[in-house]
């Protein structure tokens, strides 16, 4: 089951969750609205690469990312999004898209939009495309250590 690893992890800290299924959807909007989620309260993981290494950019479902705000942050010369076949394989466990925002269980740095620290709760993809997995932000934030700053475009410009 793809979103063992994170549950398995989630138990093993003493994490209070909820498991919401519903029906298949790839978006991020999509998810949330099959979810019954609001669009602010899903994280969602976009993978970029930093100086060609990999990272993790979480922001709430309904934003695109800031790939200079990323870059800055990370100490980069040079950020850009990660194409599907360049990531695919750092996710064994998961299905092609439906990552969960815990880099520290794939070895890869997070970046999390600030954004999502106002939220008592978060909800994020669990491994599938019909599976979120619903906490405290307070406990994502102890457990996997974001670098936090404002990394969602705030023009009508749009990375991605």
């Amino acid at each position: 089951m793809p979103r063992r690893r994170v549950q398995t992890f989630l138990d093993e800290n003493n994490v209070e969750y909820m498991i919401v299924e519903h029906s298949p959807a790839y978006a991020a909007m999509d998810v949330a609205t099959a979810a019954h989620i609001a669009d602010w309260e899903l994280a969602k993981t976009v993978m970029v690469r930093l100086d060609g290494k990999m990272a993790m950019a979480v922001l709430p479902a309904s934003e695109k990312v800031d790939l200079d705000a990323i870059a800055q942050a990370a100490g980069a010369k040079l950020a850009s999004a990660a194409l599907e076949d360049e990531f695919k394989d750092l996710f064994p466990d998961c299905q092609l898209g439906a990552m969960p925002p815990f880099g520290n269980l794939y070895n890869l740095p997070v970046y999390a939009d600030v954004s999502l620290a106002t939220n008592d709760l978060i909800a994020f993809n669990a491994g599938t495309h019909h599976t979120v997995i619903r906490m405290h932000y307070a406990d994502f934030d102890r457990l996997v250590h974001p670098k936090t700053g404002q990394f969602r475009v705030v023009s009508a410009s749009a990375a991605c």
